[in-house]
């Protein structure tokens, strides 16, 4: 059935007045004073969100199809464009080339009669009475009548080629003409549809702004009553990789993109942190001090002399050789770094020596390096030899980079020694420098240049955080294959992971989503409590589990028996 053009745009424009956001957008009141009614508001404003999509979805689709066409119409128009400029080049050379025929020919036929005149005074009558006649002459004649008629068939050619390419120059304005007539209906019939668009993405986003406000008055709420919090990064642009860094999400990423933080990284929080000593030896504290706050104690004077089983070095001396070699922190880092860092290596493999045990060289136990045993840095061997003999006793004296600005059993490691939203501010971790103390993974290890499975960076679009929070709802609730849980990268993975289609489908009567648009997160003490994404709340650890088993590529919340991280949203 055909509708008539006016009537259509008639039908379009009563919609787009009808979705208007003016109209709509009081139907979502942004205001709330319990968690019951953020939530009831929450869901209005979701509902109304996933309806205006999917009534949009046939409009873009339809608007889509028409940029498409008018596109496919430009491009013809361009190479019709390019046809006729070339037809007229081709025309101008053809008829130049015929003015030039034109006028040999004309000389010629000139020449021809000029001769003939003057020829015909002179031999007519010994041609008459001469036997056999003036033969040269006749031949003459005839050679140049051939050439004449010679140049009559190439100008009629000419003369053809130039009507041919005519015709098609007038065909291929024919068909531009009729192209920018198509074009131009097309155009009359995208604008309304565009219009309705663009009112429809206003009022959505409208929608979402506000879904994303009650969440956060919610989460508000809940904070105020459990003692948790809420984290205000700032402008912290510490990380080893731009894009893993909140400045580069901030800067970089496409908006309502996802991308989710660690608090430290691949760490225990347990004993002390690496550039937590460094920034507190920064602050103006000494060894001493730095080795109480992270163990609880200070070190005391043991007779270290003697060997130590090194696996695949075997016996060597414990104090001028084995500690010499410990490559666990920068000789250039501050003097009472190196010495807490000294004690708290030697207490660890104090243990083995006086057990007699063999110490294995890589990170898990502690590293040791050879060639650095052979020639320490003097800062390192000043710090070994500073404290000769001093550990600190019933103490296992674990130790990691980076702990996140809480450790165990220091608890919050930060200049006021309490968390609340800016407690990334006052951490030890930021004072000390660390690249890990905020930043999102997605790589196979560590190392920047591990492998990424193919990803560029570690953002995710509204789609895949929902697909997060769908595998999420999965686990709590079972009843389905939750080995399909898996991520839908399988280049880097493999197995026969669900679609997003099918888990969102799987889920559909608990509360799936297609889509994310708002976030929430409420910290504690040194953990997550919960995350809260369109209305749908998790607890940190729920999460954490759904986003290590889910998350497309290499993502990953790097951390083992906790869950200390943050959801931001661009």
């Amino acid at each position: 059935m055909k509708i008539n053009l006016g009537i259509f745009l008639i039908i379009i424009t009563v919609i787009v007045a009808l979705l208007s956001p003016r109209v709509l957008a009081e139907q979502c009141d942004p205001n709330c004073n319990s968690t019951d009614e953020c939530q009831k508001k929450i869901d209005e404003c979701n509902k109304l969100l996933n309806i205006s999509s999917s009534a949009t979805k046939p409009h873009e689709q339809k608007a889509s199809e028409l940029e498409n066409s008018i596109d496919s119409i430009n491009k013809n128009l361009s190479n019709i464009a390019a046809l006729i400029e070339k037809s007229k080049k081709l025309i101008s050379l053809q008829e130049e080339k015929l003015s030039g025929q034109q006028r040999k020919f004309e000389e010629k036929v000139r020449d021809l009669y000029i001769k003939n005149y003057a020829d015909s005074a002179v031999s007519f009558l010994p041609f008459l009475f001469t036997p056999g006649g003036d033969a040269d002459s006749l031949r003459n004649l005839t050679y140049r009548q051939n050439e004449i008629n010679r140049d009559k068939q190439e100008i009629t050619s000419l003369v053809l080629q130039i009507v041919d390419l005519n015709n098609s120059r007038d065909k291929y304005e024919s068909n531009k003409n009729n192209l920018e007539v198509t074009k131009k209906n097309l155009e009359i019939t995208l604008a309304p549809i565009k219009r309705l668009v663009d009112e429809a993405k206003k009022y959505q986003s409208q929608l979402a702004q506000t879904s994303a406000g009650l969440s956060a008055r919610q989460q508000e709420i809940i904070n105020s009553r459990s003692g948790s919090f809420t984290v205000d990064i700032g402008d912290i642009e510490l990380a080893d990789d731009y894009n893993a860094s909140i400045k580069g999400f901030k800067e970089s990423a496409p908006g309502g993109y996802f991308a989710v933080f660690s608090f430290g990284a691949f760490t225990h929080r347990k004993g002390m942190s690496q550039y937590g000593a460094r920034g507190r030896a920064q602050s103006g504290q000494n060894y001493k001090t730095i080795l109480k706050a992270y163990y609880g104690k200070e070190p005391v004077n043991k007779d270290t002399g003697g060997d130590i089983k090194v696996d695949g070095v075997g016996n060597i001396n414990f104090e001028d050789k084995y500690l010499m070699g410990i490559a666990e922190m920068p000789s250039s880092w501050h003097p009472e770094a190196l010495k807490a860092q000294a004690i708290a290596a030697r207490t660890y493999a104090y243990r083995y020596k006086t057990q007699g045990l063999s110490i294995c060289t890589s990170e898990a136990c502690q590293v040791y390096n050879s060639g650095k045993a052979n020639n320490p840095p003097d800062a390192w061997k000043q710090a070994v030899q500073s404290t000769r003999g001093e550990i600190l006793e019933d103490v296992v004296t674990y130790y990691a980079s980076t702990h996140g600005g809480y450790a165990s059993p220091v608890g919050w490691d930060t200049t006021n020694g309490s968390g609340g939203s800016n407690f990334i501010d006052n951490a030890y971790d930021k004072i000390g420098g660390s690249p890990w103390l905020y930043k999102a993974w997605y790589t196979k290890e560590y190392s920047v240049n591990s492998d990424k499975c193919g990803r560029a960076n570690p953002w995710l679009s509204p789609e895949e955080m929902a697909d997060i929070v769908n595998a999420a709802i999965a686990l709590k609730t079972g009843g389905i294959d939750t080995s399909r849980i898996t991520p839908v990268t399988t280049s880097c993975w493999g197995g026969n992971p669900y679609s997003m289609n099918e888990l969102k489908n799987l889920v559909a009567g608990n509360g799936g989503l297609s889509s994310a648009n708002s976030v929430s997160v409420s910290q504690g003490n040194g953990n997550t409590n919960n995350v809260t994404i369109n209305g749908v709340t998790l607890s940190g650890t729920e999460f954490k589990k759904a986003f290590n088993l889910r998350a497309p590529g290499r993502l990953s919340i790097p951390q083992s028996s906790f869950a200390f991280f943050n959801v931001e949203k661009k």
